[in-house]
C-alpha cells in the first residue's frame, strides 16, 4: 500500500495519533494564562519522569541544542572536563566542551561496551575536574551505561555530572536526584514520542552555583535566562508553541500508562528483538549486562553490507531501519523499539529483517527470528 511506512530508527520516531492531533489544534499566544498553566503543568509531569525536584526547562531546540545548553553554562574556556566516551553521541558531548574552551580528558571505551566504572574512579582520584560528561543510552551502539555508579563517585567531588539522556529518557528510568545527576538533557523525537524540536533540561542546585561563575558566552543557550522566566512559567525567546501542547499530551500517555509499565514494556520489546537476532544467527554489538531497552545494534552478517540489508527492508518492505555510525557505518545497522512502539512493531521489524537478510542471501529459515521473539513476547515481561 503506498504511502505505509514503519520507522524503526531511533528518532525521529513514530508519534501517536492523540499526539499530532493536539500539535494541530489552533495557535495561542505563549504570553497568556493558558501558556503559562500548560507549562506548569508539563514541568511538573518531567519531574515524575526525571524523578527530581530540580528545575527543569523545555527549550525549543534539538537534542544536541540542549547539549549544548548543557556545556555552554557550565564550561569556561581552561575547564578541566572528563568525558565518558562509548560511542558516537559521547564522542559528540566531548567535542561541545572543547568548542567551549574546555580541556578535555577522554576516557573512551570499546563501541558495544559500556563505561567502565573503575577507570572512572582511577580518573577522578588523580585529576580535579570541573565537568564530567555521560551518555545514558549511547544510542550509535545500543549500549546503557551505569548513571547510578557514575553519579556516585562524581557526587564525592567537586565536579558536575551531566548526563546526555536524549535517547533514553522516557524509555529507561532515570533517578536524576538519587543519582545524583546534576544536568540533564533529553529531546522530544525519541522515547518522549514528539517530533523533533524541543529539549528538556534539568538543573541540580549544585550546578546553579556553577552556572552563575561560569564566564562562556551565551545568549539563546542561556539557563540564567530560562530561570527568570520559570516564575512566571513562561520562556525568555518565543517557544515552540504546537510542540508544547503536544508534549503535554505525550506526556499523560506516559502518566496514564504509568512509568514502570513504560519500562517493563521497552525491556520487553528489546528482549524479543535481541532474541530473534540471535536465532537468526547474527551478532548483538551489545552483550546482555549492558543493552539497551531502547535500540538494539546488530552486525551483519560476514560478507553482507550492513546498508544493502537497510535498502532492501525499506524499498521492498517499507520498513526503515537505521545504519551504523562513525566506525560502524556500513557494518552494524540498529533496530529502535522507543516510545510509541508495541509487540506487534517488533513482529513487523522481524518479518521484515528476516525477508531483507533472505534477499540479500544469508542462510536462514523464514520464521526463525519470529519465532523466538514471538516466544519472548508471549511469556510477557521477564
Amino acid at each position: 500500500m503506498q504511502g505505509k511506512n514503519y520507522l524503526m530508527i531511533p528518532g525521529p520516531t513514530a508519534v501517536p495519533p492523540s499526539v499530532l492531533e493536539a500539535i494541530s489544534r489552533p495557535m495561542f499566544g505563549h504570553r497568556t494564562e493558558e501558556f503559562a498553566a500548560m507549562y506548569k503543568r508539563i514541568v511538573e509531569k518531567l519531574q515524575v519522569v526525571f524523578q527530581t525536584k530540580n528545575d527543569i526547562f523545555v527549550l525549543t531546540q534539538t537534542g544536541t541544542g540542549g547539549m549544548e545548553t548543557a556545556i555552554a553554562n557550565t564550561v569556561s574556556p581552561g575547564d578541566k572536563v572528563l568525558a565518558l566516551v562509548t560511542g558516537n553521541f559521547g564522542e559528540r558531548f566531548a567535542k561541545l566542551a572543547r568548542i567551549y574552551g574546555g580541556e578535555v580528558d577522554e576516557l573512551k571505551f570499546e563501541w558495544g561496551s559500556c563505561v567502565d566504572v573503575k577507570q572512572v574512579e582511577e580518573k577522578l582520584s588523580a585529576n580535579r575536574y570541573k565537568v564530567v560528561l555521560a551518555t545514558q543510552n549511547e544510542t550509535s551502539t545500543g549500549v546503557l551505561n551505569d548513571i547510578e555508579a557514575i553519579g556516585k563517585l562524581v557526587a564525592k567531588t567537586p565536579a558536575l555530572l551531566l548526563v546526555d539522556g536524549v535517547s533514553g529518557v522516557g524509555g529507561i528510568e532515570i533517578k536524576v536526584d538519587q543519582w545524583n545527576v546534576d544536568i540533564l538533557v533529553t529531546a522530544s523525537q525519541k522515547a518522549m514520542m514528539l517530533p523533533p524540536g524541543l529539549a528538556m533540561v534539568s538543573v541540580s542546585p549544585k550546578a546553579w552555583a556553577v552556572i552563575d561563575k561560569n564566564t562562556s558566552p551565551r545568549f539563546y543557550f542561556s539557563l540564567p535566562a530560562c530561570k527568570g522566566k520559570i516564575d512566571s512559567w513562561n520562556t525568555p525567546y518565543t517557544p515552540g508553541v504546537s510542540l508544547y501542547v503536544g508534549l503535554d499530551a505525550a506526556l499523560e500517555i506516559m502518566m496514564n500508562e504509568g512509568m514502570d509499565n513504560v519500562y517493563a514494556r521497552h525491556k520487553l520489546l528489546a528482549e524479543a528483538t535481541r532474541a530473534a537476532a540471535r536465532a537468526l544467527g547474527l551478532k548483538l554489538l551489545a552483550e546482555d549486562a549492558w543493552a539497551s531497552p531502547v535500540v538494539t545494534g546488530i552486525y551483519s552478517p560476514e560478507g553482507m553490507g550492513a546498508d544493502d540489508i537497510r535498502k532492501i527492508a525499506k524499498k521492498e518492505f517499507a520498513v526503515t531501519f537505521a545504519g551504523g555510525q562513525g566506525k560502524l557505518k556500513g557494518k552494524a545497522f540498529r533496530i529502535a523499539h522507543m516510545g510509541f512502539a508495541d509487540r506487534m512493531d517488533v513482529i513487523i521489524a522481524i518479518g521484515a529483517l528476516e525477508m531483507a537478510l533472505k534477499k540479500a542471501g544469508h542462510a536462514m529459515e523464514l520464521g526463525t527470528g519470529l519465532k523466538a521473539a514471538q516466544e519472548v513476547l508471549m511469556g510477557g515481561s521477564k
